[in-house]
């Protein structure tokens, strides 16, 4: 649970202030993730105020940060990936030859619909069923944890290399690849003259050691970025079985930049609506330049097969990396649940073919893997089907 002294707070700001009134927060409590704690103690407060349905106080579950869980829970989860690679895929034989098992079910799911979920009205209820859905298929494997989160923030001033998330101990989600001098990413976002410029990570080969190291992964790539330049590499059938080892180039800098406790909180404060929100969370060119938001940066952070937009669940880090976004969307959506249970945006990225404005009636759709859910229904984290919060 967060420490009561921000509990206490949570609940004197939450009965005080409405959301455009939270107080100004003095620099080193925005850098140090203080308030951004703060800020999730009045979401948690606000939530177990909201719980409807099937959903309330006695049955919510918590999600919680990575190094927070037992390392018997971390154990657990690892194992329960691990079945889920083990498992065979539930799409029809032969219809995608890279679709091994059911973790490139995931892949192929996310990959195939890239286009339509992201900087699209649905991103944000679309990744929050995907998370669901793979929650749940931990559980059919044995896991009783729930689906924990990474936190940017505290690996951002650190090696990466040593967070207990990276370390390649056997309660981490692997290590590092394998180093090599290479040059730094650089991509290149729509509307944009000049591409997004990374500094070179500690790694860029197949993971040294620790849970994963073995993992042999089949779809894609499809758009991964190139080192030293804005070109990225893909098949040309991504569907087609490409056996390789799963990749990462870690990146504190990247964190710096954009995943930091600052990017993180003052996203939430600065963000009056739905629009701007995930606007700037995802770096949308058509509101700013130079820029991959806090959810370009986690992605980035990984490096690798992280950092092929279409891919990425290929590592185990994604849905860990997007509870986190989740997180962030809840703590920003319950500052003003009243008034933050709408979407806006069209049905593809960027509006690239035109398309529809997104509502809160249209479907989403993660087959095989789980049935359609209205968007409407994924609105609320306490409002069932939906029952869980993050501390």
């Amino acid at each position: 649970m967060l420490p009561k002294p921000i509990l206490c707070l949570a609940a004197a700001l939450s009965g005080a202030h409405a959301a455009a009134d939270l107080p100004k927060w003095a620099q080193p409590a925005v850098d140090s993730g203080i308030a951004l704690g703060a800020l999730n103690g009045i979401a948690l407060f606000k939530s177990l105020l909201e719980t409807e349905g099937s959903c309330n106080i006695l049955n919510i579950k918590y999600r919680q940060e990575w190094r927070t869980l037992t390392s018997s829970t971390q154990k657990s989860f690892i194992a329960a990936a691990k079945c889920v690679q083990k498992k065979g895929s539930l799409l029809p034989a032969g219809q995608i030859p890279g679709a091994k098992t059911m973790w490139d079910d995931f892949v192929f799911v996310h990959m195939s619909q890239t286009p339509t979920i992201h900087l699209t009205g649905n991103f944000l209820t679309w990744h929050r069923y995907f998370l669901q859905t793979f929650e749940r298929k931990l559980k059919e494997c044995g896991y009783n944890g729930n689906l924990p989160y990474w936190e940017w923030g505290l690996d951002v001033n650190t090696d990466l290399r040593k967070s207990p998330l990276l370390d390649g101990s056997a309660t981490s989600l692997g290590s590092d690849g394998k180093a090599f001098t290479h040059e730094g990413m650089q991509i290149l976002m729509p509307f944009n003259d000049q591409p997004v410029k990374f500094k070179p990570g500690t790694g860029g080969g197949c993971l040294v050691q620790g849970p994963f190291s073995d993992l042999t992964i089949h779809l894609g790539p499809v758009a991964k970025p190139a080192y030293g330049s804005p070109d990225a590499v893909g098949q040309p059938d991504p569907t087609q079985d490409n056996p390789r080892c799963l990749s990462r180039d870690l990146s504190s800098d990247t964190g710096k930049r954009f995943s930091s406790f600052r990017n993180t909180t003052e996203l939430i404060i600065n963000s009056n609506n739905v629009e701007i929100f995930q606007a700037l969370m995802s770096g949308d060119p058509r509101y700013v330049t130079g820029e991959v938001g806090v959810h370009g940066g986690g992605h980035n952070m990984i490096g690798g097969e992280m950092s092929d937009p279409f891919t990425s669940p290929n590592d185990p880090l994604f849905y860990l990396h997007h509870a986190q976004i989740d997180r962030v969307y809840w703590i920003w959506q319950m500052q003003d649940f009243k008034n933050r249970q709408g979407v806006a945006g069209t049905q593809t990225l960027l509006d690239l073919p035109p398309s529809p404005n997104t509502t809160v009636n249209d479907l989403l759709d993660v087959a095989p893997l789980g049935a359609s859910v209205k968007i409407k229904d994924m609105m609320s984290t306490v409002g069932g089907p939906l029952c869980y919060v993050y501390i």
